[in-house]
This record gives C-alpha cells, structure tokens and sequence, in this order.
C-alpha cells in the first residue's frame, strides 16, 4: 500500500493524509487526529478502517486482554478514542437516565462521567444513544435520540448544550433517531433526515422538514441550515446514516444518503452540488440505515432492507444530471451494516437474514472475489472494521469472529463469544488495541 502525506493550511493547521489504493484520496479530521486514533463512528479515514498494525488475532481471559472498565448500560454508539481518552454515551441501566463518559485508554478508568437526561421513550431494538460521540482531539460532542447535542472539552467542562428536537420539531425516525455526529475541517454537521409527521403526539401544525446542520463546535451556534428535500413519503423519508467527506478535484463534498436520494453539500455554505435519485419507484419503507463510504473514486451504497449494494460514479464539475451507477451487487447485501473500505477492497455484510454473509467486492467493477457464512445465532449489524490485515466483526449476541483481509478466499482466523449482550457497537481501534463495548463493560484488547 502506497502512502504520501501532504499538509495544507485552512482554518489553522489540518493534516490531508492520502492512502492510495489506485488513486483514493481519504481526508484526515484533523492535524491533531493521529492514524492511531479513533475520533469518529467510521474511525479515521471514514470508511472502517486504521492503518494500525500489530493488532491481536486472537484472545482470551487469560491472554491478550488489557483491562476491563464496567459501563452504566447498553448502547449502539461506538467507543471513540483520542489521545489516550475513550469518549463513550451510555444509558444508565436500561433507563430512563443516560450518560456521557471519558475513560483513560492506558487502563480503562473513569475520568468524568455527566449526566445529560431522562427520556421514557422506547424503541425496538434501539435506545437514546445510538449517536456515536465525535471528537477532534481538544473538544467531543455528544448527541443523543432526545435531539439533546453537548460540547465537553476533554476535561469535560462543558462549553454549550443545545436540543434539536426542543427547536426543530420532533425527530421523526421510527425506530429512534441514531445519527452521529460528524466533525470536519472545523465544522460540526448533524443530519436531520426525517418523515414529515409524528409518530406520536401531539402533532406539529405543519409538516416537519428534514435538513443538515453545520455549527460552531466552540459556541454550538448555527453557521447554516441546508433544507434537503425528497419526494419519498412515509418511512422512506428517513435516515439513519451519518455524512461522510468525499474529496475530488481537490474540494471536499459533504455526501449523505437517504429518503432515496443521495447529496452532496457544500461544507462551508450548505449548499446543495448536486444529488442523485436512486431509488425512483416510491415505495412507504425505503428507509436507509447504513452510511456511504467512499474509495477509488467512486460513492458505495446500499439499497433499504438488504436489497442490494451499488457504486455511484458522481457527476462531472458542471452537469449534476452525469451521476451514475456503474455497477450493482443484488446478492447478500447489507440492511444496517455500513460497508467497509480497506485495502482497495469493498467489504459488504448482509447479517439479518440466513445465510448471514461477508462478500468481497472489487470496488471498480463490482466483481465478487470471494463469500463466506459467519453463521451465528444473532443479527450482525455493528459495521465492519478493517485493520492489520484483518476483518474484525460482531453480532447482537456477542459472537466475534476475526476474518483474513484481502486474499482470494473466505478464511475465519478465530472465534470467541461474550454473554454481555445485547451488543450493536462496531469494534473500535486505537493504539494497538481493540476497543469492544458490550452491554456491560468496555474491552481493551491487546497486549
């Protein structure tokens, strides 16, 4: 894998790290943000994976297991971790009470721990904080499925705390909004992609509008609000997915996907560049779980409900109407599993139904290289992450199976299991380490 490392100054010292697999350009967070972290749900390049290496294939009680810190609760948001602090939202217990925490990455010991709410509300198979915290290293944000959105330095003072649902109307998401938080170039960003009306009352007099948000993460002021309109209707209108940066021709794009389009935002102004509908035949439930990832030059996304992956070519600088699918995967495909880029390959896991499947996939073509069966008793639908060569992969029911990256056939390096469930947090990576979040604890694995 060839790398080269560029620093460009904009809006003070950021760091652009370009890995090429051909000719991918992947954006770092920032200059402080370090391969070795974890600042954000996708981890440090956006698409699952580190270039972290030495990382264990196997473990054990007895082996390869750092330390262990108790969590108050379950949650499906992912640990992050920077510079030595894991930022984690927790529930306490199984509610109504929910957390924010900062925990010491050398040995797993609670530094601060801030109570942000209370929220009755149930959702199935889902909790008030999804929402993976975001961090540039000096700051982290935590957002919540109360709309509840709070800046802590890292000391955990807090800086600002607003709440998106007290302002903007309910956040109209079925099954709980989930969201994350993105963090780029100095800007915060918070999705809002929503069904027009309630799923409970009382109901707004007019129909609520779904948008994306970029704020000041110093002060958590407004810098811009961009509508984004959909002729979805129903379920499909919504979204659980998190933006992701794509950068072409030397500018950044802010890419989000859902309400059967895919767009692409001005970072500094909101403006809309352009959008692609890929899902033309309305139907009530095309909602969409899984993030775009990007590689190769391409846009990688996934149809609702497992029915099938697909790679948008985006359109020429002047003709939005150029986007275009180059090529679709209607085999196993993903329904809450955001697919994993790494080492130019595409990683796809459809983990809902039998047969629950991993496939490689040649990015440029769509071509299978190879299929394999994690069996399992659960659903797997934490996402992938890429790492040391390896694929780390976890499901509801705390089975773990490690697979071999790359290579031309399906091959499982090792199996183990925790009763700590349920479990829906992907595997994080930070300085040698896997970090896993069960139900229950925080796992620090590795020597």
């Amino acid at each position: 894998m060839d790398r080269s490392y560029k620093k460009t100054i904009e809006r003070g010292l950021q760091m652009q790290r370009k890995i090429r697999f051909g000719v991918v350009v992947v954006l770092a967070i920032s200059a402080s943000i370090r391969a070795a972290d974890w600042p954000q749900w996708r981890g440090p390049f956006f698409n699952g994976s580190t270039d972290e290496k030495n990382l264990p294939a196997s473990w054990s009680e007895n082996e390869n297991i750092a330390w262990v810190a108790p969590l108050p609760g379950p949650s499906g948001s992912t640990p992050i971790i920077c510079k030595g602090r894991i930022f984690v939202s927790s529930m306490v217990a199984k509610g109504p009470d929910f957390v924010a925490l900062c925990l010491n990455a050398k040995d797993g010991k609670k530094l601060w721990e801030k109570q942000i709410g209370s929220d009755s509300r149930r959702f199935p198979r889902n909790n008030l904080v999804s929402p993976s915290p975001v961090t540039e290293g000096q700051n982290v944000f935590f957002l919540y499925g109360t709309g509840d959105l709070i800046g802590f330095d890292v000391e955990g003072n807090q800086l600002w705390k607003r709440n998106i649902e007290v302002e903007f109307g309910n956040l109209a998401i079925q099954f709980g909004y989930s969201n994350s938080p993105f963090l780029y170039d100095g800007t915060l960003y918070i999705t809002v992609i929503r069904r027009d009306r309630h799923y409970r009352r009382p109901e707004a007099p007019e129909p609520l509008d779904s948008f994306i948000l970029a704020l000041n993460p110093q002060t958590g002021q407004t810098l811009w609000k961009q509508p984004r309109p959909t002729n979805a209707f129903d379920e499909g209108m919504e979204t659980y997915s998190t933006p992701v940066p794509f950068v072409r021709n030397g500018k950044t794009e802010l890419l989000n996907t859902g309400a059967d389009f895919i767009t692409a935002n001005d970072p500094r102004t909101g403006k809309e560049l352009w959008r692609f509908e890929y899902h033309t035949q309305k139907i009530r439930d095309s909602r969409i779980i899984p993030s775009l990832v990007t590689g190769d030059g391409l846009i990688f996304g996934t149809r609702h409900k497992s029915g099938g992956t697909f790679a948008l070519k985006p359109p020429g600088s002047d003709n939005g109407s150029e986007a275009r699918i180059v090529w679709e995967f209607d085999g196993p495909s993903p329904d809450c599993s955001t697919p994993l880029f790494y080492q130019g390959r595409l990683y796809v896991l459809q983990g809902n139904k039998r047969p629950k499947v991993v496939t490689c996939l040649e990015p440029k073509t769509g071509r299978r290289i190879w299929q394999g069966d994690l069996g399992g008793r659960g659903p797997w639908r934490a996402s992938l992450t890429g790492a040391d060569g390896k694929l780390y992969c976890i499901n509801e029911t705390g089975e773990i199976v490690v697979l071999a990256a790359g290579g031309d056939e399906f091959k499982i390096l090792f199996e183990t299991k925790t009763d700590e469930t349920p479990i829906q947090s992907s595997i994080s990576v930070a300085d040698g380490h896997l970090f896993i979040r069960t139900a229950e604890n925080l796992y620090c694995i590795g020597k």
